[in-house]
């Protein structure tokens, strides 16, 4: 089964574009690496939100200390308010099989 992934990530005032932008340069790097099932970004007025698929929690460790979430982390570091806030979910498949879960 996959393993789903969401960062909350809470930039500053005004900085949305810049978190964005670094989210942009390192994607193909991410989405390049073993495991990656999907890495899409989202966000609203205050909040950048990654919603992520790895194939095994293995792809996901490999890619938590990887080098393009170094590069990223780098990349956002003067432009978010604190850390984000990664949460590794477990999923609960309601209803119909493709709509009801993420996977």
């Amino acid at each position: 089964m996959s393993v789903v992934v969401v960062a909350v990530i809470s930039p500053l005032e005004g900085h949305i574009q810049n978190i964005v932008d670094a989210f942009a340069h390192v994607s193909p790097l991410v989405h390049a690496e073993t495991g990656c099932e999907l890495y899409a970004l989202h966000h609203d007025a205050d909040q950048v939100i990654m919603v992520e698929r790895w194939s095994t929690e293995g792809d996901l460790a490999a890619h938590a200390t990887g080098a393009p979430i170094a590069q990223l982390n780098a990349l956002v570091s003067e432009h978010v308010t604190g850390p984000s806030v990664v949460s590794v979910l477990t999923n609960v498949p309601l209803g119909d099989p493709v709509k009801g879960s993420i996977q």
